[in-house]
């Protein structure tokens, strides 16, 4: 090795030691007589002391600058006591130089390379490496590396068996828009990158792989958000002769395991569990951050022969209480936060003594909404799902403006989906993915398939969705009912999902699993908002990769051999 100790590793007891020890300048602090240089890798730094005696080893190391890679050789000596640093392991020593080697130079970087980097977004994804190569960066993938460390453990425990499947997949609808490939072989033909493994893992059921994993990528080519990337990766778990019970077991002691082994925390098992519809009424979301205490309170009944014509004219009509006396114009911001959602604004109503707010003329019965001395009741009128909806935006809000937000990771499991949900063109889909088994006899969801409630379940962890899963379809004749409610032809069916059908009419076993995002689970073991801190190499929201300029065009002689013309819409 060109160096015997890294940045991070020396400490008061290696106090006479003769070292090579190399990494990036970071701090450079010349006093003239001596000069103090901080060297950093991924371990820490260590700060290398030149001497007022060593002219020419000065002289070679003012001509050196930031993010330069070097070697020094000399002695480790403990500081004087009043010098030490015990901020950082390496603040008892400092390596007195005799010899450095410049291993390779930087140009002036483009912004200041530190833990706290001010530069913007655009210019960090830019020079990605120079935002990565920081203390808390790396930590992140220590984690993310630590994480999967354990995973593998715990599920080579259970029996287990790691299989890794196809990224060239079959185009079929999951959900989000697939990613093409053409085939060169086959033209006219598309592969698409694997939106999950789901039809792969139900095979290796059926295959009687019995248990079965993988960290698996999946690409999607939805809009990207804080947790949204077009690539990622998720900790993928089937397997066979499971009930829903199994799956939260399994899945809370993975869970209990790596906040353990990782975070050095003790979570509380089993963890509570809430329908889907409970936790819409009640939070506003399939998604509740437990760390939150508000809740919504329905009123519907209870001013549906108001004088006040929001409230008796509305589907629904839901509040929110909070245990303190909002302001007019506290009560102002949170209207236009909701105006933003979609929403017509809010009521409030606040009893300080007396009743004061904006619908207490029209209003007679106040006492209704049981209101104590000094709380404001925040209110919401309309079409039930969507009233539901800005409601749960709502508590968000105040949760975090009021400071409630308490610390601490809240694990809930919400069970129980509906099947199928209706989009914005009022066409069923799939709420999950169209593999999952009904809970309710598949006459009834022929009849009602948006209420009809399916074996699916998430899990949710401080508001994120953290894992989604179900106990899937192993019954032919059921799976192809659903594709039918779906709205697929019988040629359809055949076309798309005519290999998994038959995979399932030889002896396919009830089969079941879950597929918890790693990279979300990364995000929050680190602490971070977004899960481009925890993937090397993410997109920006626009989808770009500034750093290599992806995506990009291509020659046209491989667009000729893959049988591609690029049409312009303007031509």
């Amino acid at each position: 090795m060109i160096r015997d100790v890294n940045c991070g590793e020396l400490r008061e007891k290696d106090s006479g030691r003769h070292v090579r020890i190399a990494g990036w300048v970071r701090k450079i602090r010349d006093h003239g007589e001596i000069i103090f240089i901080d060297l950093w890798d991924r371990y820490g730094k260590t700060q290398v002391f030149i001497p007022s005696d060593r002219e020419e080893l000065k002289e070679k190391v003012r001509e050196i600058g930031l993010e330069w890679v070097v070697l020094f050789e000399g002695e480790v000596r403990e500081r004087p006591e009043e010098m030490k640093n015990r901020k950082i392991p390496t603040g008892g020593i400092e390596v007195v130089a005799e010899r450095m080697e410049v291993l390779n130079r930087s140009r002036v970087p483009p912004f200041v390379v530190g833990e706290e980097i001010k530069a913007g977004e655009e210019l960090r994804y830019r020079y990605r490496y120079l935002d990565l190569r920081r203390r808390r960066m790396i930590k992140n993938f220590e984690i993310r590396h630590r994480v999967m460390q354990v995973v593998r453990d715990y599920l080579d425990r259970n029996g287990f068996i790691e299989v890794e499947t196809p990224y060239l997949a079959k185009s079929t609808p999951e959900g989000a828009r697939d990613f093409i490939v053409p085939s060169r072989l086959h033209p006219g033909k598309f592969y698409a990158l694997a939106q999950s493994p789901q039809i792969y893992k139900q095979i290796l059921m059926v295959s009687g792989f019995d248990r079965y994993y993988q960290f698996a990528r999946c690409f999607r080519d939805e809009d990207l958000r804080g947790d949204r990337q077009f690539e990622h990766t998720q900790i993928d778990i089937e397997f066979s002769f499971p009930e829903e019970e199994d799956v939260f077991n399994l899945t809370e002691g993975l869970m209990a395991d790596i906040f353990k082994q990782v975070r050095g925390i003790e979570l509380e098992t089993p963890f509570p569990r809430m329908k889907y519809i409970q936790s819409m009424e009640k939070y506003g979301t399939d998604k509740p951050d437990l760390r939150n205490p508000l809740m919504i309170e329905e009123f519907t009944e209870r001013v549906k022969d108001s004088p006040f014509r929001v409230f008796s004219s509305s589907e629904y009509t839901g509040g929110i209480r909070v245990k303190r006396i909002l302001s007019r114009r506290d009560i102002q911001e949170l209207e236009e936060r909701i105006k933003k959602e979609g929403g017509k604004g809010v009521l409030y109503l606040v009893k300080e003594g007396e009743y004061r707010g904006s619908f207490v003329k029209h209003h007679p019965d106040l006492d209704t909404f049981g209101l104590n001395d000094g709380e404001t009741l925040l209110l919401i009128s309309g079409e039930r799902k969507q009233a539901l909806t800005l409601l749960g935006i709502l508590r968000n809000i105040l949760g975090e403006k009021l400071g409630l937000i308490q610390d601490g990771f809240r694990f809930v499991w919400i069970t129980r989906f509906p099947l199928f949900e209706l989009d914005e063109d009022e066409n069923i889909t799939p709420c999950h993915h169209i593999f999952t088994m009904p809970a309710v006899s598949i006459e009834e969801v022929r009849e009602n398939p948006t209420t009809a409630e399916g074996m699916q379940y998430d899990l949710v962890l401080n508001g994120v969705e953290l894992a989604s899963g179900s106990i899937r379809n192993h019954n032919p004749e059921i799976q192809r009912e659903l594709f039918r409610i779906m709205g697929l032809s019988e040629d359809e069916i055949e076309e798309r999902f005519g290999f998994l059908l038959e995979a399932l009419s030889l002896g396919a076993p009830p089969h079941g699993g879950i597929a918890p995002g790693l990279d979300r689970l990364c995000m929050l073991l680190a602490g971070e908002e977004s899960i481009r801190d925890v993937i090397a190499f993410p997109k920006t929201y626009q989808g770009l990769g500034l750093m290599e300029g992806s995506p990009s065009y291509v020659h046209k002689e491989l667009l000729r051999e893959l049988h591609i013309k690029v049409v312009d819409d303007d031509a």
